[in-house]
């Protein structure tokens, strides 16, 4: 998956948690890339790595050696609130959750990482407000939806700002299958009209299946 001009980078990443005779080495010596354009799914066992691979590629969190670059900038040498600047500027997050802001309604929800990107564009919002088929949901409360059209709100809003990465944690973990793969539908589409390069977090082969490439993380080492 080598390529110029990756959008995510990672290098000989290593990760333990623990201290002293209790410190386990989650994974160590890491390397791989993402094009823009490129979807991969990354998938292993539970309790594999997966998550904080996810993690530290989104800068939430940070290794104990190894580099991860996004768009060019690597994370590894920022502070948090430079971390947080290539999150809120570069990066579009999806969670198993939602994570949708309770007091926001479904237009301000959607809209929310664009304008703290200081990216408003109101015509890219109301195109995905439609294409994710939630025109006429506009002002409702994420309370007042459905678990999929929550999880259709949460992609439109990483997909707003127009990211350079979009990195997804289990998106459809929360919904029964046919609303999981319309949400899967749907994702692939948009990252593929925008060109951003997405990594997907799943235990589904079925879902994985669906990306055209794939790392397995097991035994602290991916294949």
């Amino acid at each position: 998956m080598e390529q110029q001009a990756d959008t995510l980078k990672v290098d000989d990443l290593a990760k333990s948690f623990g201290r002293g005779s209790g410190r386990v080495t989650l994974f160590q010596g890491l390397s791989f890339s993402v094009a823009a354009g490129q979807a991969v799914a990354l998938t292993g066992e539970s309790g594999s790595g997966k998550s904080t691979l996810l993690h530290l590629c989104a800068g939430l969190d940070v290794p104990d050696a190894g580099r991860v670059c996004v768009a060019g900038q690597d994370l590894s040498r920022l502070r948090e609130p430079a971390r947080a600047a290539v999150r809120r500027d570069r990066i579009g997050l999806v969670f198993q959750h939602f994570n949708l802001v309770p007091s926001l309604n479904v237009a301000a929800n959607l809209s929310f990482q664009a304008r703290l990107a200081g990216r408003p564009d109101a015509g890219w919002c109301d195109e995905l407000t439609t294409r994710l088929g939630l025109a006429g949901l506009e002002h409702r409360y994420p309370e007042q939806l459905s678990g999929g059209q929550q999880q259709r709100v949460a992609i439109g809003r990483a997909l707003a700002s127009r990211p350079d990465l979009i990195l997804a944690d289990e998106p459809t973990g929360n919904l029964d299958q046919a609303s999981g793969d319309a949400v899967m539908e749907l994702l692939l589409s948009l990252v593929a009209q925008t060109g951003a390069a997405l990594v997907m977090v799943t235990h589904s082969e079925r879902l994985a299946g669906r990306l055209p490439h794939r790392l397995h993380l097991a035994n602290g080492r991916l294949a």
